[in-house]
């Protein structure tokens, strides 16, 4: 995972004036690869996947300052990261005013017309399997299985209950399961 004592000093630098650029910086170059493949995985798009990423450092840039240090650094940027996933596939819904099913064949359409994709690929497959989940199952499946993040993590992150974590997990690798063994 992450050094921790390196980002103590990193928000030690942040808090100093002459040094906050330089460590938001350092900050930026440690952490961007990791939430920008995080977000895409809920997003989709390389193009809204960098605009979320922005977005979100903004908010970090103007709430580090306040960063308590009640969690480790990279679970705070990864609920801020999660968060702005989520207001942003809300407004996407609401700009399109669709239902849920829509939604999800939106998503799959996007997948299939990444110009990388070869629907024969088993890592494709699992792909549209993520995409037709239900927003909080696919961010739980992500983060379970992407990233490897442990459940206490993730409730951190997210939260919500360890308990209820794995049963979306549970629930969404069934759904997955079921997906690629019909299609």
């Amino acid at each position: 995972m992450t050094n921790h004592t390196d980002d103590k000093e990193l928000l030690y630098l942040f808090r100093n004036e002459q040094t906050r650029e330089a460590a938001f910086t350092r900050i930026i170059k440690k952490y961007q690869e990791k939430l920008y493949w995080h977000i895409r995985r809920l997003v989709i798009d390389h193009e809204d996947a960098n605009d979320v990423l922005q977005n979100m450092f903004i908010k970090v840039w103007k709430s580090l300052e306040n960063f308590r240090e009640d969690s480790q650094l990279y679970t705070w940027l990864y609920r801020i990261a999660t968060n702005e996933c989520l207001t942003f596939l809300q407004q996407q819904k609401k700009k399109r005013s669709v239902s849920l099913s829509d939604e999800e064949s939106f998503l799959s359409n996007k997948l299939q017309a990444d110009k990388d994709y070869d629907g024969n690929k088993v890592e494709w497959k699992l792909q549209l399997a993520i995409q037709q989940l239900p927003e909080k199952q696919r961010t739980v499946f992500n983060l379970r299985y992407f990233d490897e993040m442990p459940y206490e993590e993730m409730s951190r992150v997210l939260e919500t209950s360890e308990g209820a974590l794995k049963a979306s997990y549970h629930h969404a690798v069934k759904k997955i399961e079921d997906y690629i063994l019909n299609h």
